[in-house]
């Protein structure tokens, strides 16, 4: 590991099933739910990626002198690949370098071209991933009550 990777603050933390869970039931009520409804149909509720996407994204990352990765909330926009997607939230990961230690002066790092070196093309669950909303909720091992102009529901 470099030097100012050793010296910056250390940003994530590992949580518990119920920390989890807490997270994502206050996401699924405070946005998931009116994403959903201004789509019509149910929003991306998360994001997969291989390990080896990841494993080569974060190799780049450091054969480029990046120290870190930002990642940016998104919407898949009008004219997108993959029509479906349309107006479904993703993220983007991009890679960062911080030369003075701070996370506030993390810059995005460009690679040999000259572009951002960036990560998209996860896939979106839902609509993908194999399991509906339903299911996604009792894989999580919970179901969350959403309420939504007076009506409650369960996923």
């Amino acid at each position: 590991m470099n030097t100012i990777a050793e010296k910056f603050v250390k940003a994530g933390n590992y949580v518990s099933k119920n920390e989890m869970n807490a997270l994502t039931t206050a996401y699924k009520q405070d946005r998931w739910a009116a994403n959903t409804e201004r789509l019509g149909r149910a929003d991306s509720l998360s994001i997969w990626y291989t390990v080896e996407e990841l494993e080569n994204f974060l190799n780049e990352v450091k054969a480029s002198g990046g120290n870190g990765v930002r990642i940016h909330f998104g919407v898949f926009p009008e004219g997108y690949r993959k029509p479906e997607l349309v107006g479904m939230q993703t993220v983007v990961l991009v890679a960062n370098r911080s030369k003075d230690e701070t996370l506030q002066n993390a810059k995005e790092l460009r690679g040999k071209n000259g572009e951002i070196i960036a990560l998209d093309g996860p896939v979106p669950c839902p609509p993908y991933c194999g399991i509906g909303v339903g299911d996604l909720a009792s894989s999580m091992g919970q179901s969350t009550i959403i309420v939504r102009d007076g009506n409650m529901e369960v996923i």
